[in-house]
């Protein structure tokens, strides 16, 4: 079972318009450093406090600095019924890197 889209991936996935949340579970702090445009912030410890906000019929793609909050909100959902969840490989950080240099690193 796949838990992680690729960044190229991801960025065909977003080019295309194609329906999913984009939700971050970064802190606040952090989201008001850099944020990927389009996205839903959602706290990962938060969570389970707004789970009603997601939709279980929906893609969700969950982002964090590195990856590692993100793999664990996506095990944490795939738990509660959510099929169609993915973590974006590397994270914001990988994406400022890799893909859209004007998002601010930290």
């Amino acid at each position: 079972m796949k838990y992680e889209i690729t960044l190229q991936d991801y960025k065909k996935l977003k080019d295309e318009h194609a329906p999913h949340v984009l939700l971050d579970v970064r802190q606040q702090w952090e989201v008001q450093k850099a944020s990927i445009p389009g996205s839903t912030h959602i706290p990962l410890t938060d969570l389970l406090d707004h789970i009603d906000e997601l939709s279980k019929d929906g893609k969700i793609v969950v982002y964090c600095h590195h990856g590692v909050r993100s793999m664990n909100a996506c095990f944490f959902l795939r738990e509660l019924g959510f099929e169609d969840v993915l973590s974006l490989s590397g994270g914001i950080d990988a994406w400022a890197h890799e893909v859209d240099p004007s998002i601010p690193k930290y």
